[in-house]
């Protein structure tokens, strides 16, 4: 008797399980971090960066209320410690370096149109 493919597919599914939960939380990770340099970016009023930021989440982040969560929380705290600082804030420069370093890693955990299917 073969097995059939309706029995594959839990199978599939349950294996593939821990991974998916790895590849989740790297993508989370990725959108605190975008969602911290927004919050930098909008409190130092730069807004090429902070425009750059939502167009990354808008195009990577799985439209989930965890992730939207992630997203704004992380943006609140890092505007918050920035208005708190006596630090000057980062170049333009140095804050979109560090958007471009993080569009490369929400490339790898969350591929445009990934974004759709989770």
């Amino acid at each position: 008797m073969k097995p059939s493919r309706i029995t594959l597919l839990p199978l599939l599914a349950v294996l593939s399980a821990p991974t998916l939960a790895a590849d989740a939380e790297a993508g989370l990770q990725a959108i605190k971090a975008l969602g911290t340099a927004n919050g930098q970016a909008l409190a130092c009023a730069q807004m090429p960066a902070a425009a750059r930021a939502k167009s990354l989440m808008l195009a990577h982040a799985p439209k989930t209320q965890r992730f939207g969560d992630a997203y704004e929380e992380a943006t609140q705290a890092a505007y918050l410690a920035q208005t708190r600082v006596t630090d000057a804030c980062p170049e333009p420069l140095r804050l979109i370096d560090q958007l471009n370093q993080l569009a490369l890693q929400l490339a790898a955990t969350l591929p445009v149109g990934a974004a759709e299917s989770k």
